[in-house]
């Protein structure tokens, strides 16, 4: 079926694209669903949706979607698994396939910005029925309360109280968060980024101090060299070096998880193309920088072969940040995993405005049960955001398994599900390429571009389509299987 930037009802109308001439597609602007053209008839729900978020918002939910426990929690298994160079390799490789990846998913949601976007893209460049697919995957996928488990873990470091009674509160707090306009949303991740940003720089400058010396003992490169650069975890030698850091890229996934909402919310920002783009621009080189320079301060801090990140049962295992404070600055660890626990809830957060969204867009087009069309005066899809919510017990199967094993498990199936989401994204992007081929239009006609995104979208598609077929490597050695 030849590529066709006609959504498949009106290439079964044999309708000529809207953008006729180079000057339609050139003049496109931020108005451009409220037109009355009738390509746009299918989006008219977009309507409906508060139009209160603008770049600094959209900015900083990326911002506060990806610093979250990937990196606060997960680092120090990974660390224990890959090493220190094993660890700074796999943030570097996956990053490349982020940036690359984000190119993609800011062309095609520049050209054509709706909410729960690279799912609506689908639907229109490649197939309805991958739209479809993706879609209640996603919604599957963002249901599952990870980060409220990682929160129980989180706060496990000052009390032993009942895990139940901390998910209650963050669950709370997460319901009354969505209940209201997104602008409010907006406003709130605002101030959790700049904490969290505040945390990041804290960490870079505190363990560069700890480690060249500030507290009496000079570490310098000395965790580089023993216990050394790799771990051998699952075979020896230089196979087992690279089986370390393979291993690793799965929990790297996990931790950019959430860099693809910069075109989730695009149907609720003020004039998004300029939105997304900027937000774009800033988000990836800023997470890029901190993710590679806060992973090789805590190579040098921390060991690989410490055991309480080695471990699950440790009481601080649920950041090696503070495992590395701990006896050095007596304040800090207390502050680190308090920002961790707001890292949980803005993820968790997240979650709901994907589900919510993702709904939305499929009920516009009959995927999805018409009630999710639902929003009240503020413009809020409540229909959504309930469905969403009602998944939130779910967590509370920390409480009888095991904060941490439960985390182990939803880690796992949100960097499947994330790596799907990567995959649609270049999918989405080459088949739009293919319908401006294929159609005689250029590349310069798109509102805002990258140089180099046709290469990128296939780069990003090959390296998510092999992350994901090969992550459960560890499966079939040892007689694990």
């Amino acid at each position: 079926m030849s590529a066709s930037i006609l959504s498949s009802q009106e290439k079964e109308k044999k309708q000529p694209v809207v953008y006729a001439t180079e000057a339609d597609i050139g003049s496109l602007n931020d108005n451009a669903s409220d037109s009355g053209d009738e390509y746009f008839d299918h989006l008219h729900h977009e309507r409906t949706l508060s139009k209160a978020l603008n770049s600094r918002h959209l900015g900083m939910i990326t911002l506060v979607g990806v610093f979250g426990t990937g990196l606060f929690l997960s680092s120090g298994g990974t660390l224990a698994n890959a090493g220190p160079v094993g660890i700074l390799l796999a943030y570097l490789v996956v990053g490349l396939v982020v940036g690359a990846n984000q190119m993609c998913i800011t062309e095609c949601a520049c050209f054509m910005p709706v909410t729960s976007g690279y799912v609506r893209h689908s639907e229109h460049f490649v197939d309805e029925a991958l739209g479809f697919m993706m879609g209640w995957t996603d919604i599957y996928s963002s249901c599952i309360p990870n980060e409220l488990s990682a929160a129980a873990v989180v706060v496990q470091y000052w009390t032993d109280l009942s895990p139940a009674i901390f998910i209650t509160i963050f669950a709370i707090a997460c319901i009354a968060t969505n209940a209201y306009n997104v602008r409010w949303y907006g406003e709130i991740e605002f101030v959790f980024g700049i904490l969290k940003l505040t945390l990041i720089v804290i960490l870079i400058v505190t363990g560069l101090v700890i480690d060249l010396g500030g507290t009496g003992d000079r570490i310098g490169f000395r965790y580089w060299k023993d216990p050394g650069p790799f771990v051998e975890k699952y075979t020896t030698g230089s196979l087992g070096h690279f089986a370390g850091f393979w291993k690793a890229l799965s929990s790297v996934v996990y931790a950019y998880a959430g860099v693809q909402a910069i075109g989730l919310l695009s149907g609720e920002a003020e004039h998004p193309r300029r939105a997304i783009f900027r937000a774009a621009k800033r988000v990836f080189y800023r997470v890029f920088t901190l993710y590679l320079l806060t992973v090789f301060v805590l190579t040098l801090i921390v060991p690989s072969n410490n055991e309480t990140i080695a471990s699950p049962n440790g009481t601080a295992a649920a950041s090696p940040f503070v495992v590395a404070m701990q006896g050095q600055v007596k304040v800090l660890p207390h502050y680190i995993n308090a920002i961790v626990c707001t890292s949980a809830f803005s993820a968790g957060n997240l979650n709901i405005i994907k589900a919510s969204r993702t709904l939305f867009a499929l009920a516009a087009k009959g995927q999805a049960p018409k009630i999710f069309l639902k929003v009240n005066k503020h413009g809020l899809p409540w229909v959504g955001v309930t469905f969403a919510c009602a998944f939130i017990p779910l967590a509370y199967m920390s409480v009888s398994s095991g904060s941490d094993t439960v985390f182990s498990w939803f880690q796992n199936i949100t960097s499947s599900n994330t790596l799907l989401n990567w995959i649609l994204i270049s999918v989405n992007h080459i088949g739009m390429m293919r319908a401006f081929k294929a159609q005689g239009y250029s590349r310069e006609l798109l509102p805002y571009k990258f140089k180099g995104t046709v290469f990128a979208s296939w780069f990003s598609l090959f390296f998510s389509v092999l992350f994901l077929l090969t992550g459960g490597f560890t499966n079939f050695i040892h007689g694990q299987f």
